[in-house]
């Protein structure tokens, strides 16, 4: 039987269980605020991952401007969170 660290078996289960983008989208609300400051972060109503894609919903039409604009930046900045070149795309909702 082959050993395995308990990192590999939680990063193998939730691949199995399709949860890995989840706990990503997680990982990025909790430091959403250190990536894009207070206001933007406090205005963002969901952030959510969908394969390599990156949604961020917010009602306020000048705020989905500016992430417009930003999008590059926001996916450096996600990708360095996150320890991995995670996200490709970023869509404003």
């Amino acid at each position: 039987m082959t050993e395995i660290s308990m990192a590999e078996a939680i990063q193998q289960f939730l691949q199995q269980r399709k949860l890995q983008s989840k706990v990503h989208a997680l990982r990025i609300t909790e430091v959403w605020t250190q990536l894009m400051g207070k206001i933007i972060a406090q205005y963002t109503n969901e952030i959510k991952i969908v394969g390599h894609t990156l949604y961020i919903s917010t009602t306020i039409a000048p705020l989905k401007q500016e992430l417009m604009y930003q999008r590059l930046l926001i996916i450096q900045r996600v990708n360095e969170a996150l320890g991995e070149e995670l996200i490709e795309e970023v869509v404003i909702q």
